[in-house]
């Protein structure tokens, strides 16, 4: 081999082993900025969760701000910062090669060489092993062993009668959670309003202690699983049908393997109709909606296109609650009507978004709290109220159920408040109310249950029989005991290793699009 031919060999082997270097400290700078980002505006979330909400992310009434701060610093600051140490490495070289031509005494190049590659490797185990945490890498990892399986409880809903339909109207508050109720933690109970528009004398009920499913945590977790009745897990199917660019989300595929909430009203002859202030492709919930049977939906491209001022708006997220709720009066004005005359049931569900911090005070909001964010909470609970008591004063609870439920806990992310109050409490629980027409009221609902069983007990407020009052994973709550065998009958460890588990056969199914009678 020629002095020539060694020489190339020698210097391409330098010029790849730089790249690789740098590439090596790029990784590290991305993966350590993006887990220190999520834990300051998220927390600890998980791998399904990162999937989900990654590839649908919108810079307009979809986070706003927050995207455009993920991109600059994820996406660009690590690029910026490894040019930057690039440009100072190069540096250092010159200033040394001006030094060796003075007489003195060289150091062994070894030592800084050895000094840079533990750096480097620091930078990167460290910066990896940081982002693994905080998304749960190593829980995604361990949940492919588990010897449960989701296929083994899962229950397709099987209506056994229909004759005593209810319109239903559910509400989704946004971190709409119980403990904020509590005036011995906070400077006032948050939900005091709307507590009053549901009071029990009147056969408002409750879930005592509803609790988040174990692996959720964010809204389209709350929304699949309380209209689904599993956890919302995923793989590369997400990417596919939540990242979709189907506008209209009809026909989308976002568990389109499962029936649900809308899927089961609409055989039965329900319209299904949504309404929401944000973005509604956003984490893809235009597609989830669309592939499970509602028709309407109404979300912030709607307010803007009927000509709601600018004021009415958040820059992050969307339509304020006063406003949604005073659309979704005509929308359920129009719907009732509807009903009346054909005979048709509706089903509207709804999401407010005030709450989702950074909390934005609008000006019918009167901040009288240190903290903005209690206040911010009680406003928009007298927005839900003030909509309450208008189907009551409309005559509408004579034959529409309703369901009021937070969509998950509180966030407790480094940038969010209340950790003081909420970090170490042992009794979180999510803020629920239930309506039924007629004798169904008067039985108790089932303490303690998880968002999973809110699938079956919307379907039975509807009015609708299920087989064993059951529906995915759950057990309604207006049933008094579980069947055994069900999932509900599990003991606490193993129902955690159930919602644990990775199923992937099970998933693969739920996102495949073909639903169990297809």
């Amino acid at each position: 081999m020629s002095s020539r031919t060694k020489h190339g060999i020698k210097r391409a082997s330098i010029i790849l082993g730089t790249v690789v270097v740098y590439l090596l400290i790029w990784a590290g700078l991305t993966f350590l900025i993006a887990a220190l980002g999520i834990r300051h505006f998220w927390g600890k979330i998980s791998v399904s969760q990162m999937l989900t909400n990654l590839v649908s992310v919108q810079t307009d009434g979809g986070g706003g701000a927050l995207v455009w701060m993920g991109i600059g610093f994820v996406g660009v600051l690590p690029i910026v910062l490894t040019i930057g140490i690039a440009l100072f490495r190069r540096y250092l070289r010159r200033r040394r090669a001006r030094r060796d031509t003075e007489s003195r005494p060289r150091r062994s190049p070894w030592i800084g060489r050895s000094v840079s590659a533990v750096m480097v490797l620091a930078l990167t185990i460290g910066g990896t092993s940081s982002f693994a945490t905080t998304v749960g890498m190593g829980d995604y990892i361990r949940s492919a062993s588990s010897p449960y399986d989701m296929a083994d409880y899962y229950k397709d809903p099987k209506v056994t009668g229909d004759s005593h339909k209810n319109n239903i109207v559910t509400i989704y508050l946004e971190s709409g959670e119980q403990t904020l109720a509590d005036d011995q933690l906070f400077e006032k109970n948050a939900f005091e309003s709307l507590q009053q528009a549901t009071p029990e004398s009147e056969g408002w009920q409750s879930v005592d202690s509803l609790q988040q499913y174990n692996g959720g945590g964010w809204t389209m977790a709350g929304l699949t699983s309380t209209q689904c009745g599993v956890p919302l897990k995923g793989s590369s199917s997400v990417l596919s049908s939540a990242g979709s660019s189907d506008s209209d989300g009809q026909g989308a595929n976002y568990l389109g393997g499962l029936n649900c909430v809308g899927d089961v009203l609409g055989k039965h002859g329900y319209k299904n109709a949504f309404l929401g202030g944000a973005n509604g492709s956003f984490a893809g919930k235009d597609k989830f909606l669309g592939g499970h049977g509602y028709t309407e939906e109404k979300d912030l491209s709607t307010w803007r296109n009927m000509g709601e001022p600018e004021k009415n708006f958040r820059s992050d997220w969307g339509l304020s609650d006063q406003r949604l709720m005073e659309h979704a009066k005509e929308e359920i004005d129009q719907l009732h009507a509807e009903s009346e005359k054909t005979g048709q049931p509706f089903n509207l569900s709804m999401l407010t978004l005030d709450t989702h911090e950074p909390v934005h005070v609008y000006d019918y909001c009167n901040v009288d709290t240190k903290s903005d964010v209690t206040s911010v909470y009680a406003c928009s609970m007298q927005q839900v109220a003030g909509y309450v008591d208008y189907m009551k004063e409309k005559g509408y609870l004579d034959d529409t159920a309703v369901v009021i439920m937070g969509d998950h806990l509180k966030h407790m992310s480094a940038g969010d408040a209340f950790h003081e109050e909420l970090d170490n409490n042992p009794n979180r629980s999510i803020f629920n109310r239930v309506w039924v027409p007629g004798d169904k009221n008067s039985a108790p609902l089932r303490p303690r249950v998880d968002q999973l069983n809110m699938f079956p007990t919307l379907l039975e407020a509807a009015g609708l029989e299920l087989e064993n009052h059951e529906a995915g994973l759950g057990v309604s709550a207006f049933s008094p005991t579980v069947p055994e065998g069900s999932a509900q009958s599990l003991s606490p460890d193993a129902y955690s290793g159930l919602l644990d588990s990775l199923s992937s056969k099970f998933y693969a199914r739920a996102w495949s699009g073909t639903k169990p009678e297809d």
